[in-house]
């Protein structure tokens, strides 16, 4: 009798065993997935960083005949001790058009932080032909302790973005990652 019940806790054992790897390897390639889900389908405006892709861009032809807004807005995640604002709360330009404009963070603590921009681009289909030569949002941004930064963006629209899309949102999340 006591050998049964031994057998069903070792087998209930090595069962929460195997589930608990499954969720751990769930987690981690989840990131990955939903990396490549957002490239292929435009999803939740993930845009791609082409820095180095001024090329590209210049060999774009202005689209003079339609305008688009482009809003900016800024978001903090959980209670970050900073400021975080746009420069404008929206530009108004041409596809194919060169724009500059400037983000602003603060931060408002007595200690160094280093915070991340996460971009993302509504609605989600547009994202594919927003294009950012220059963004805050390619690399972590160290602050030290009351450290005000302005932050450059340098992006345009790519001149094949759909007729449908007369306003296009810029959201930037930001994220406080010194411990990590």
């Amino acid at each position: 009798m006591q050998n049964t019940q031994q057998k069903k806790i070792k087998k209930h054992f090595w069962i929460l065993a195997a589930i608990v790897l499954g969720m751990f390897l769930f987690c981690y390639a989840l990131v990955p997935f939903y990396n490549a889900l957002c490239k292929v389908s435009g999803f939740n405006g993930k845009v791609e960083n082409i820095a180095d892709n001024y090329q590209a861009v210049n060999k774009f032809k202005i689209d003079k005949n339609r305008s688009i807004m482009v809003e900016f807005m800024t978001t903090l995640n959980e209670q970050m001790p900073v400021e975080f604002s746009a420069e404008r709360p929206s530009v108004m330009l041409h596809p194919g058009q060169l724009i500059k404009t400037n983000y602003r963070v603060k931060n408002l603590t007595d200690k160094a932080i280093v915070v991340q921009a996460i971009p993302n681009v509504m609605p989600g289909l547009a994202a594919q032909h927003f294009r950012k030569l220059e963004c805050f949002c390619f690399q972590k941004q160290p602050l030290g302790p009351r450290e005000e930064k302005i932050m450059p963006l340098v992006f345009t629209l790519d001149p094949i973005l759909p007729d449908k899309f007369g306003t296009v949102a810029l959201s930037y999340t930001l994220f406080d990652i010194t411990e990590s």
